[in-house]
């Protein structure tokens, strides 16, 4: 169970690798999570974070998990909630994609779209089930202030997100008085591998900043987070200009 100051001492990772998501983890760990569950494809990678946190005095487990699987995310996601209550759910999974290359490849581009949209509503909800079930939980879904407003320079990514963010949002208001606390987090840019050789935005963050917002949206049981803070009031600029200002903006 939560602890007084909305802290989960068990953790369901989806997104078992990623640089924000083991960011969060890692501060949970220090602060009284015992219990982690990672949720991925299996790989080196994977069995690495699973270590890496163990070391840290967790006990962690691992769980295929494939968010381009809808199919089988009940079956995976419900062998975890079957070994006990979870108290926090972190949906952390997506993919940037390439821009210019996806443009080009209306593959590449559903494939951006059904990671970080189609596999987020299943997996998502599944968990939402779980977690009302059990009565009680947080559901922490890591969203993007790319989509706010599309920009020509991402607005694949970006309207996958905004898809997302829509999508959490309205779950977090048919939750509302269950139990279940959904808080979807939207920080700018985030130095990781996976914007490695981007040209950093202003207002850049960290995964360790993105952590500690995420820490403090628990203990205000927050509805949304926006990482750093200032990007709230940017966003809300950025969103109400006029769309030929916008698109001559460079951005």
């Amino acid at each position: 169970m939560k602890d007084a100051f909305g802290l989960p001492q068990s953790l369901l990772v989806l997104g078992g690798t990623s640089e924000i998501a083991l960011a969060v983890t890692r501060r949970l760990i220090a602060r009284r999570t015992r219990t982690v569950w990672l949720a991925g494809r299996p790989s080196p990678g994977l069995d690495a974070a699973a270590g890496e946190l163990r070391a840290l005095g967790a006990e962690v487990h691992t769980v295929d998990f494939d968010a381009l699987d809808p199919a089988g995310h009940e079956d995976a996601l419900g062998k975890v909630f079957a070994e006990g209550d979870v108290d926090m759910v972190l949906l952390a999974f997506g993919m940037l994609g390439d821009q210019a290359r996806d443009e080009r490849d209306p593959g590449a581009a559903v494939r951006v779209a059904q990671t970080n949209y189609t596999g987020a509503v299943s997996a998502g909800l599944v968990c939402a089930g779980a977690l009302q079930a059990q009565g009680h939980g947080s559901l922490v879904v890591l969203s993007s202030v790319a989509g706010e407003r599309a920009r020509r320079a991402n607005f694949i990514y970006g309207s996958s997100k905004a898809g997302l963010d829509a999508f959490a949002q309205g779950l977090g208001d048919a939750l509302y008085g269950t139990g279940v606390h959904v808080m979807v987090v939207r920080p700018g840019f985030v130095r990781t591998r996976m914007t490695a050789g981007l040209p950093p935005a202003p207002l850049a963050t960290t995964p360790e900043a993105v952590a500690a917002a995420v820490e403090l949206g628990l203990r205000r049981r927050s509805e949304t987070v926006w990482v750093p803070g200032a990007l709230r009031v940017v966003m809300s600029a950025l969103r109400h200009l006029p769309r030929g200002v916008f698109r001559r903006l460079p951005v």
